[in-house]
């Protein structure tokens, strides 16, 4: 196998690399599809598997500017999701500052002395 072989393995394997990568971004996209109804996303799978180049090329040029929204949508979801989550979790511990607020308020009324204020002031700043 000389030199030249070697780098017409190599083109060739990037060729497949690259062909799966789209085959596998088209299948995700018939999936991620709302719109698409079941039988259309088996029509699809069906001629993916069976005239498979013919079938990428068409589903690109037919709905290549669908992937990129759809693919878009999906991403924004999964950030707002993953930023809801963090809110959620960083608002749901109450805050050294909530804890001596409220601390006070039950001294300023009497309910705790000020010993039980100060124990619960330092236990409020040491976590």
């Amino acid at each position: 196998m000389g030199f030249w072989d070697f780098l017409l393995w190599i083109f060739w394997v990037f060729v497949f690399v690259a062909y799966l990568m789209v085959v596998f971004s088209i299948i995700a996209d018939i999936f991620r599809d709302h719109e698409l109804n079941g039988w259309l996303k088996a029509i699809w799978i069906l001629f993916l598997i069976f005239v498979p180049f013919l079938t990428a090329l068409i589903y690109l040029i037919a709905r290549g500017s669908g992937m990129q929204k759809r693919s878009l949508a999906q991403a924004q979801a999964i950030q707002s999701a993953q930023a809801e989550y963090i809110r959620q979790t960083a608002g749901s511990a109450p805050s050294a500052a909530d804890d001596i607020a409220k601390a006070k308020s039950l001294l300023d009324a009497g309910t705790i002395t000020q010993a039980e204020f100060d124990a619960l002031k330092a236990k409020a700043l040491s976590a």
